[in-house]
């Protein structure tokens, strides 16, 4: 368990990759009803300048948080997701993964602080994805 006093500001920490699958695109339009033909109409896709269909952007940021190693951090709360960036689309078979650095720390307390961190989703094709600024609030003890 990595505490707030073991993050230092410049830490990066990678993480392993995720392939994109169509399941994972049908399953998210289903559960965020956005069924935006871009995404789940091959033939229209086929007009668009992407020429197949593309990943939900909100879905490939949520893929990259599940591969953030945040289960092994003592977070109390992600207190902010801001300045969310889009830069290339995913697309089905595309493999993403994450760069996290620690922009800043900020102390609250006695026993927790803030750690602000630039997350950046990168393909198989080192190609930015997209980038996500991101504020925790972790602890500094032992809550088990």
């Amino acid at each position: 368990m990595r505490y707030y006093r073991d993050f230092q500001v410049g830490d990066r920490i990678l993480t392993r990759g995720r392939t994109v699958t169509e399941t994972d695109i049908v399953m998210y339009a289903a559960l965020s009803g956005d069924w935006y033909p871009l995404h789940v109409d091959a033939e229209y896709a086929k007009s668009t300048p992407f020429g197949e269909r593309i990943a939900h952007g909100l879905l490939i940021v949520s893929m990259a948080f599940g591969l953030m190693p945040l289960s092994d951090m003592a977070i109390l709360a992600v207190s902010e997701i801001e300045k969310v960036k889009f830069y290339s689309p995913s697309k089905i078979d595309d493999t993403i993964r994450v760069e996290m650095e620690i922009l800043e720390k900020t102390k609250k307390g006695h026993k927790k602080g803030f750690i602000t961190a630039m997350v950046t989703i990168i393909n198989q094709r080192s190609e930015k994805v997209a980038t996500v600024i991101l504020k925790m609030l972790l602890t500094d003890m032992n809550l088990a």
